[in-house]
């Protein structure tokens, strides 16, 4: 009787101690459940709660449902949400440096070169500095790769963008296309489709050239850069740096494994959705620009210009545009 109480008891405090484990994360995008990237958030998800044999569970807020995309990264320092995945851009204004972990502009040509530099080029630990200064941990990227430049008129290479109006959200970029002759015009996304029928606008940087087909951009304009060069946005997934420390290691891993899935599956679904979408624009007569190397070089080249502007900002910025720089020339993008 003594050891089946004995045991009875050891069983307990074990169950009890596999249930103080359990833990259910709240986290946000800006995606809706139904976009292609809510549907993948949705499976990464799930992934943790599975590998995790249900000890973790995610509450996943879709639509920025819980507070505003740009109030993501707040909400999750003070404790209203335990991670944010929506981006790092959206964070220049606690620190420059953001800018270069959410948008680089004109940097990598591919998916995998930008994923690359986070997890083999130094850039996980540098980054991982920014975001523990504001209590936050990063956990990875999922990016979808090259966004598309849409146009009224061609855009075949930088001789084409001097004098060309443009919709451009704020920041680096209008820095970048200003400093290459253009005229970046910053408007709310919602505004792109009244300007480019109303011509206040000739083009729109909007998303990747799938996501432009959805939004009805080639119905006005016929004109698009392909493959892109100059924007790929990461969006992350930052943790309460607490929150994140008082996961078990187990725990830590499962949602690092799942995280690298669903970066893998980003880039890769909208790689197949971009090429296929190329294909049905040709079709109906849609011309695709696809820049030179040299024309390439010359956009990164400008591009390096406000790079160092934005270095002089702050300390974080500097380090990470020196991180940048140093791996991109490893890469052979940026000559010696």
């Amino acid at each position: 009787m003594k050891k089946i109480l004995t045991t009875a008891a050891a069983v307990a405090i074990a169950a009890s101690a596999a249930h103080a484990q359990d833990v259910t994360l709240r986290i946000q995008t800006h995606y809706a459940s139904e976009h292609p990237s809510g549907v993948l958030a949705a499976q990464f998800a799930d992934d943790v709660q599975v590998m995790s044999g249900g000890e973790i569970a995610i509450e996943m807020f879709y639509s920025s449902s819980v507070v505003a995309t740009t109030e993501t990264f707040d909400a999750a320092i003070n404790g209203i949400l335990d991670c944010d995945m929506t981006g790092g851009a959206y964070q220049t204004g606690k620190n420059p440096a953001f800018q270069f972990v959410g948008d680089i502009m004109g940097g990598y040509d591919t998916p995998w070169q930008q994923i690359s530099w986070l997890y083999y080029g130094g850039g996980y630990d540098a980054a991982q500095e920014l975001y523990n200064a504001q209590g936050m941990q990063l956990i990875g990227w999922w990016l979808y790769g090259q966004e598309s430049l849409s146009s009224s008129k061609p855009l075949a290479g930088p001789d084409d963008l001097k004098g060309w109006k443009f919709r451009s959200p704020p920041g680096l970029e209008t820095e970048i296309f200003t400093e290459m002759g253009a005229t970046p015009i910053v408007m709310d996304f919602t505004e792109i489709f009244t300007a480019l029928e109303t011509g206040i606008i000739d083009g729109a940087d909007a998303s990747g050239l799938y996501n432009n087909v959805g939004l009805g951009l080639y119905d006005i304009v016929s004109h698009a850069t392909y493959p892109g060069f100059h924007s790929m946005p990461s969006d992350h997934l930052a943790c309460n740096q607490a929150v994140w420390d008082g996961l078990s290691e187990k725990h830590q891993r499962i949602i690092d494994t799942a995280m690298q899935k669903l970066t893998l599956h980003t880039a890769l679904s909208n790689e197949k959705k971009n090429a296929e979408a190329a294909a049905e624009l040709q079709a109906k007569g849609v011309t695709l620009h696809n820049w030179s190397a040299k024309d390439r070089a010359d956009f990164r080249k400008a591009a390096q210009t406000s790079w160092d502007r934005w270095a002089e900002k702050t300390p974080e910025a500097a380090a990470l545009v020196a991180s940048h720089r140093e791996y991109l020339t490893a890469l052979g993008l940026i000559a010696e």
